[in-house]
């Protein structure tokens, strides 16, 4: 079972053995604002191979590559203004963008895919002082089996993982709970990839311009997050739910009572209240309850699209898509 340093604890022991473990080409779980990461050296295929190894991840799926600072991430990308004033304005944060690869950069073409771009981030929280302690960007999705809920503590990837790790940094719960949202910038146009932690409305408020959203899910593949089916719990999953069939497990939301529910499995609220940042923080948490109460289908009730709901209700769907075996 994996090694797990409490970072509150005991900073410096973490930062040591992280970067021990890193050095060695082997990934290590950190923790980020969004959910926990499985990161590993950018610059090195056997580290990259690992990651795909451990999750199971399809390699034509694109991982995104976390810098402590943008002189970091300009040793890789080109920033065009636009985006530039992107990352000005929300890093450390919740944003991801998709920026040309640099003919020198050094990151390993297994991190990009293959592709002339490269998906960058910097994190906030504890696992920006890893990437500048080891010096080298981290290639770091979700620290999950490919397809499944993201994790957002450390017992999650525990639980999921702990076999196949050497370390996890526990850092407590994430803060947001949903991934990344991520950006392309071609000319003046802004387009959406993936909705997620930065709410869409405060890039088009800094900025002026309203952002694309994509028309289908799952299309070409230019960044991570985008297959129809992820974020998958073993139950099966429906969506918009105004009653509750004998045995589901409920997750709903704003106190909505739902027809039914004294039934349930389980009944979880994302946000009584109707907050959706704390929904957001909730959601893959309940989702794995939800699923660990033996149910074998997840009823979500109703959650508005709007603000973060955009990102919630993206991960809820893709949860529900039919899962064909060969893509998650």
């Amino acid at each position: 079972m994996a090694e797990i340093i409490d970072t509150r604890t005991d900073p410096e022991a973490a930062l040591s053995r992280a970067e021990e473990v890193l050095s060695e080409g082997r990934p290590v779980a950190i923790p980020t604002e969004t959910v926990y990461g499985l990161a590993a050296d950018a610059t090195n295929p056997d580290a990259i191979s690992h990651i795909y190894e451990m999750k199971g991840r399809p390699r034509f799926n694109p991982l995104i590559c976390h810098v402590s600072d943008v002189a970091m991430a300009e040793e890789h990308v080109a920033f065009d203004p636009l985006s530039r004033r992107l990352a000005e304005a929300f890093w450390p944060g919740p944003l991801t963008l998709i920026l040309p690869l640099k003919t020198t950069s050094k990151v390993h073409p297994l991190a990009s895919a293959g592709l002339d771009t490269l998906g960058v981030r910097m994190p906030d929280g504890f696992s920006r002082k890893v990437i500048a302690r080891f010096g080298r960007p981290l290639a770091a999705p979700s620290a999950n089996t490919s397809g499944k809920i993201s994790p957002t503590t450390a017992a999650h990837v525990e639980a999921d993982l702990g076999e196949k790790l050497l370390l996890i940094l526990d850092d407590g719960p994430s803060q947001i709970g949903l991934e990344s949202t991520i950006l392309k910038v071609e000319g003046d146009a802004i387009r959406l990839l993936r909705p997620g932690g930065l709410d869409v409305a405060d890039v088009e408020r800094l900025t002026g311009t309203t952002v694309e959203r994509p028309s289908t899910a799952g299309a070409t593949i230019e960044a991570p997050g985008m297959l129809a089916s992820h974020y998958a719990p073993g139950a099966s999953v429906r969506l918009n739910a105004t009653s509750v069939v004998g045995g589901e497990a409920l997750i709903r939301f704003g106190g909505m009572t739902i027809n039914g529910e004294e039934n349930a499995a389980v009944v979880l609220d994302l946000s009584p209240s109707g907050n959706l940042r704390e929904a957001a923080a909730h959601l893959f948490d309940y989702m794995k309850r939800a699923d660990a109460s033996g149910a074998a289908t997840i009823a979500f009730g109703p959650i508005p699209k709007e603000g973060l709901g955009e990102a919630i209700l993206d991960r809820i769907e893709r949860a529900a898509a039919p899962r064909d075996g060969g893509l998650v």
